[in-house]
């Protein structure tokens, strides 16, 4: 079996204000930039090696192994911390150096419209079929019909609270919002958090005419910002890795926030009395696309990938190991062969109604999805987060 190799990221990388980078709205176009671009119709001789940035956990040697014996290609694989590393690692379409990268909504976009990304055929991913239908054409990597990325895992950003102070489930965000829980909440650190106010405002404040939380007009963006500049005495800690989270639960330091399925299973695996929901007003979750390099030195090792990582069993591997949910249908059964009840658990087995409460992220751009300018991209979306945070 060859090794997995990581290799150093592209030198010199600055991290930019916004991850996404998109343009401004005078030169966004009608089609990205590689829309032209003909994907591959077959995959062809396997070239050896495979380039790829990816968050950590996404490259384990349980599969990668098989997948290297099996296809031929060695993969080489260099960790990002955030999304804004992607980003500056996929500038200028990968420069020739990587192939693909495990891009997250907030990124995704940004990555389309800066033609870092060229498009994808889902027809040479055998298990795309398979896919909730949510995942097969979703707007955070399919533009105008055409995909630029091959959806993989995801995770509902839910409502998490203790039950002895909640006894009875919460049914609504405000639970986050409310002085009464001052210094006792806790939120996830993205600017990405602006959608989650935006969409509890969207009901609790329908004159706003919020429609969808990563379109915001300047009105609707000063409104958001404004509730969680409110919410920021309430905050005791914003965490960005779990592990931030959970001993604020353990030690009793907060009583709500913001989590993922992961946190809850482990604290209740621990013993500590915490449950979580999906509030009525929804919920914004993320998912993440492996998207193919403009400039991919290795097309047919990264297709070949793409696939293989999309099969049952891979990606009930990397569901167990990172903590999140697959997109295909059929891995359900598998977590359970590993896992058992890991699968409600994580919500692989989620119903059509559940899923359409969730809004998963995507890039806010200055354009939005209508063609209509006037959306507040991600630049200020970002600067706004870190005033508030201050």
């Amino acid at each position: 079996m060859r090794p997995i190799h990581v290799v150093p990221l592209v030198a010199a990388i600055a991290l930019s204000a916004c991850g996404s980078n998109p343009p401004p709205a005078s030169t966004v176009l009608k089609q990205p930039p590689t829309a032209s671009m003909k994907p591959l119709d077959k995959i062809g001789a396997a070239e050896g090696q495979v380039n790829l940035i990816a968050w950590n956990g996404y490259v384990d040697d349980a599969w990668v192994k098989p997948f290297q014996d099996q296809s031929g290609c060695q993969v080489h694989v260099q960790y990002a911390g955030s999304s804004d590393d992607m980003v500056n690692a996929m500038k200028d379409g990968g420069q020739n150096q990587w192939d693909m990268v495990s891009a997250r909504g907030d990124a995704a976009l940004g990555l389309i419209w800066n033609g870092d990304v060229r498009p994808m055929n889902q027809a040479l991913i055998p298990d795309w079929a398979n896919f909730q239908a949510v995942f097969k054409n979703p707007a955070f990597n399919t533009v105008g019909g055409v995909h630029y990325g091959i959806s993989l895992q995801w995770s509902p950003n839910t409502l998490i609270y203790s039950t002895r102070k909640f006894p009875n489930k919460p049914t609504t965000w405000q639970v986050i919002y409310d002085p009464a829980n001052k210094g006792l909440i806790t939120v996830y650190d993205s600017p990405m958090q602006i959608a989650d106010a935006a969409l509890y405002l969207s009901k609790t404040q329908p004159a706003l005419g919020i429609t969808d939380p990563y379109e915001l007009t300047k009105k609707q963006f000063d409104a958001a910002v404004a509730k969680l500049t409110e919410q920021r005495p309430l905050v005791d800690k914003y965490w960005f890795a779990p592990g931030d989270e959970m001993p604020l639960f353990q030690n009793g330091a907060v009583v709500a926030g913001t989590a993922w399925p992961y946190q809850t299973i482990f604290l209740q695996q621990g013993g500590i009395p915490v449950a979580d929901t999906i509030p009525t007003e929804g919920a914004t979750g993320w998912a993440d696309s492996w998207m193919l390099a403009t400039k991919a030195p290795h097309p047919n090792c990264a297709y070949l990938w793409a696939a293989y990582v999309s099969t049952p069993h891979v990606q009930a591997l990397q569901a167990l190991q990172f903590g999140e949910s697959p997109v295909n249908t059929r891995a359900c059964a598998e977590m359970e062969a590993l896992a058992a009840g890991s699968c409600s658990q994580y919500h692989a087995d989620a119903t059509d109604s559940f899923l359409a409460s969730i809004n998963f992220w995507k890039t806010p751009l200055p354009t939005c999805d209508s063609g209509k300018a006037g959306c507040i991209s991600y630049d200020q979306w970002t600067s706004s987060w870190s005033t508030v945070k201050s």
